[in-house]
């Protein structure tokens, strides 16, 4: 496993000119790096979820958004289109992606994405390292997932959010 280098960001995700490595460092309060979501969401309104490897240090085996942290020198869009494509084998094309929203977590910014995807789940390349397995869902079934504790809680803030700029979303292509 290769070490990733990070870009310390301040508060507002301008780069600090610093680099920290994954997992060694830790970031002092202002300090933060970039991480993404990435939830993806057929024509038919079918959530796209993938249940992370059991071998994974942090969350393992959970069922979970698509994801992770972007590496040094990557901006929030490209690290978003590298992480759908090393996890799923999805490659969209951009003017499919949008971002919905930014968290700001203790140490991360959290940038949530969308993306449209519609194909059989058959055709994913999962990179076994990171996914086990993957599965599409109605909005109830993912809502019913995250009240059953089926699902990675990221907390009601962002679940509220996710789901009204996804709603915002579907309703731009009505």
């Amino acid at each position: 496993m290769k070490i990733e280098k990070w870009d310390i960001l301040d508060e507002y995700g301008h780069r600090t000119g610093r680099t920290t490595l994954r997992g060694q460092v830790k970031l002092k309060p202002g300090e933060y790096h970039l991480v993404v979501h990435i939830w993806i969401i057929s024509d038919n309104g079918k959530f796209l979820l993938q249940r992370r490897s059991d071998s994974k240090k942090l969350m393992p085996g959970e069922w979970a958004a698509t994801g992770g942290a972007a590496i040094a020198g990557e901006d929030s869009f490209t690290a978003a289109k590298r992480e759908l494509f090393e996890e799923l084998g999805i490659t969209s094309k951009d003017e499919s992606f949008m971002k919905l929203c930014r968290f700001k977590r203790r140490n991360s910014l959290l940038d949530v994405w969308v993306v449209t995807y519609n194909s059989d789940i058959s055709e994913l390349k999962l990179q076994k390292s990171e996914v086990a397995e993957v599965k599409w869902v109605t909005a109830n079934e993912l809502t019913d997932m995250i009240a059953n504790n089926q699902f990675h809680n990221y907390g009601n803030e962002y679940f509220d959010t996710l789901f009204e700029e996804i709603d915002n979303y579907r309703g731009a292509f009505v």
